[in-house]
């Protein structure tokens, strides 16, 4: 198995960037979900406003989170947000855990994206990794990845929502995606994941499977029902 490709997602439900080489910390993708779209009574995602999930991100080269090519703090980033989230909405720099749904990093294998059939990007994976049976992944619970210095902890397949069904250049919604996900995958593609031993690993690593008795110790965020204060954010 080796690493086929990895992403970041500078800004939360905005489009990922991919990248030849990542830093995985205890917090997952250095860089990654840093600033997300605020509404008054709490986070606004790609789940109710599909738009956002057509947005590109990027990160400058000064580490800070760009919109289009734009600062994210700027007006124009905030603007083309607004376009799209509506008139309240705003960008909200937050580091802290809750602003990961599940877990700090996802996890998608190749062989189960080619038996889905489709783009890869509608899953929203930090790392895909290549060489793996179509169904291997689903008994991968409670093990991990070594990948170079570093060492990935599975927790447990990912339950899947409609962001699946948007089409990540158009915005054009395709219900069947979800439904084959429930139908075929039990709702469930990708793996939720965590970092165990940080380090940097890079397109084209070889990937390990082993045992490992390390438990995460922090799983889910503002999808669950975590507080959120989008002024003290």
């Amino acid at each position: 198995m080796r690493v086929e490709a990895l992403w970041r997602y500078p800004v939360k439900s905005l489009g990922g960037e991919p990248l030849e080489e990542a830093e995985l910390t205890p917090d997952g993708v250095a860089g990654d979900r840093l600033v997300h779209v605020g509404l008054p009574w709490g986070p606004v995602t790609g789940r109710s406003k599909h738009g956002l999930l057509t947005i590109p991100a990027s990160t400058g080269a000064d580490g800070r989170p760009q919109v289009a090519g734009l600062p994210w703090d700027g007006p124009e980033a905030a603007a083309l947000i607004a376009d799209v989230a509506g008139p309240h909405a705003r960008l909200v720099r937050y580091a802290g855990p809750e602003r990961f749904d599940v877990a700090n990093l996802l996890v998608a294998t190749d062989g189960a994206v080619a038996e889905l059939g489709v783009d890869v990007r509608r899953l929203r994976p930090n790392i895909l990794i290549g060489g793996v049976p179509a169904s291997a992944e689903r008994s991968w619970g409670r093990r991990a990845l070594a990948i170079g210095d570093a060492l990935v902890g599975v927790i447990n397949l990912r339950q899947r929502c409609v962001v699946t069904t948007i089409d990540p250049d158009t915005g054009e919604q395709d219900a069947e995606v979800l439904r084959r996900i429930g139908a075929e995958f039990a709702g469930r593609i990708a793996l939720n994941c965590w970092v165990i031993r940080p380090g940097v690993i890079r397109a084209g690593d070889p990937v390990e499977l082993v045992d490992s008795e390390a438990r995460a110790e922090h799983v889910g965020g503002w999808i669950v029902g975590a507080p959120y204060d989008v002024d003290a954010a």
